[in-house]
């Protein structure tokens, strides 16, 4: 619950930060107010919002690291710390899933026995008779192609 409060915490402050920060002037804005760019008539009064503005963001820094450090600290203390053999909520895996039942030989029976492999036949089949005869081409009608 600590930590989650934290966590929250610490975006509000680095979004904070940020606003902070991209609110505030930059080194060169200060040449144009010697000038008499508008100075006074900011919100913050003639000497502008610098001040308000670091000390904020000095402070919104000091709590962001902090927190940091502090979320660190907590986290390896954790890891130290010893094993509890207490349940942990494991949302929707947390349901009572039955056990699965111990597995068990099957019984011997006669009729499951495994059968015997048929024997095996060491006839090896002969291969047909070679025909000795070999069948001649069909003749070719030269008498035709040679009368053209």
């Amino acid at each position: 619950m600590l930590m989650t409060i934290l966590n929250v915490l610490y975006v509000l402050i680095a979004v904070a930060m940020i606003v902070l920060i991209l609110m505030q002037r930059g080194a060169g804005a200060q040449a144009g107010s010697g000038f008499g760019a508008g100075a006074s008539a900011t919100v913050f009064g003639s000497r502008g919002a610098g001040n308000f503005l670091s000390k904020s963001t000095k402070w919104l820094a000091i709590t962001f690291f902090a927190i940091s450090l502090f979320m660190g600290w907590n986290a390896t203390h954790r890891l130290n710390a010893p094993a509890q053999p207490a349940q942990t909520d494991l949302g929707l895996m947390s349901s009572d899933v039955p056990a699965a039942p111990a597995a068990q030989p099957p019984a011997a029976t006669p009729n499951a026995a495994v059968p015997a492999a048929p024997a095996a036949n060491a006839a090896v089949p002969a291969a047909p008779a070679a025909n000795t005869a070999v069948p001649t081409a069909p003749a070719s009608s030269s008498t035709s192609s040679q009368n053209n």
